[in-house]
């Protein structure tokens, strides 16, 4: 199997019990926010660093704001470095957004797509990651509203990436959600990301909330355009580590695994075509 062939799955508090008797062979790596672990002590904490100790995890932030207009917290930045370190956590990914203004917001707001935000954002990535001493890898993120845009989604993404000089954790169902609300070809989207930039891949699902009105939850089964999504991906731009997103409405974990059990055929299939090729 190669090394790009893995198929991982957010852990949530909830499941720690049941994966620390075993975790089942379709998830090759977890992923967290490092948020919502960093505090944790007595049970918990023991129980997260049990399966830190014996697996693959990554690390995917949600208060960041790499966008936003104050200073960055780099007290935060810190702890974040530490958690990392402790852990042996190399993978460190945010979100291309904001969620802090004058006060912490708790929701991903979207960046004007300007250059001036493009530098802005870039002076700040080079920060945390000096801070780091690892790559932050920034995310497509899905939004609903551009305000004060002097340019394309794309161009904005491509731009920071270039800037920043910096990874990037391709959200194949942002893409699909982004090309329904805001009228584009996912498809154009998608093969116009700089491949030798992708780190690793996101799948979730959303809600459909009218015709031309998709909510990115990731509360529900993924649907078929998205798995399509993912394939063409996987052609483009070759198979990557990807993520099954799971926040809400988590089903049992036998539904998880069928998900990522379709993750790895989706895997499979894009090796031996290009094998055969």
């Amino acid at each position: 199997m190669s090394e790009r062939a893995l198929a991982g799955l957010g852990l949530r508090r909830e499941m720690l019990n049941e994966f620390c008797l075993a975790v089942p062979q379709e998830i090759d790596f977890f992923e967290v926010a490092p948020e919502n672990w960093m505090p944790l002590g007595g049970k918990l904490g023991r129980q997260f660093r049990q399966l830190t100790e014996k697996h693959r995890f990554f690390c995917h932030g949600l208060s960041l704001s790499i966008g936003g207009p104050n200073d960055l917290d780099m007290d935060f930045v810190k702890q974040v470095k530490s958690f990392l370190d402790w852990h042996g956590i190399e993978i460190y990914s945010e979100h291309l957004s904001y969620c802090s203004g004058k006060g912490q917001m708790y929701d991903l707001m979207p960046i004007p797509f300007t250059s001036d935000a493009v530098t802005h954002v870039a002076k700040r990535v080079r920060q945390v990651q000096d801070i780091l001493e690892r790559p932050l890898i920034l995310e497509n993120v899905s939004f609903y509203a551009a305000p004060g845009a002097e340019m394309s989604e794309l161009e904005f993404v491509t731009s920071v990436l270039d800037e920043a000089d910096c990874g990037l954790l391709l959200d194949v169902n942002n893409i699909y959600v982004n090309s329904v609300n805001h009228g584009y070809d996912p498809r154009a989207f998608l093969a116009a990301m700089p491949t030798e930039r992708i780190r690793y891949l996101h799948i979730a699902g959303h809600h459909v909330e009218a015709e031309d009105l998709i909510v990115d939850t990731h509360g529900a089964a993924i649907v078929d355009p998205v798995w399509q999504l993912l394939d063409d991906c996987y052609r483009i731009h070759g198979v990557h580590p990807t993520l099954l997103e799971r926040d809400f409405n988590i089903p049992a974990t036998s539904v998880l695994l069928a998900e990522l059990q379709q993750i790895h055929s989706a895997q499979r299939k894009a090796l031996q075509l290009k094998d055969a090729s």
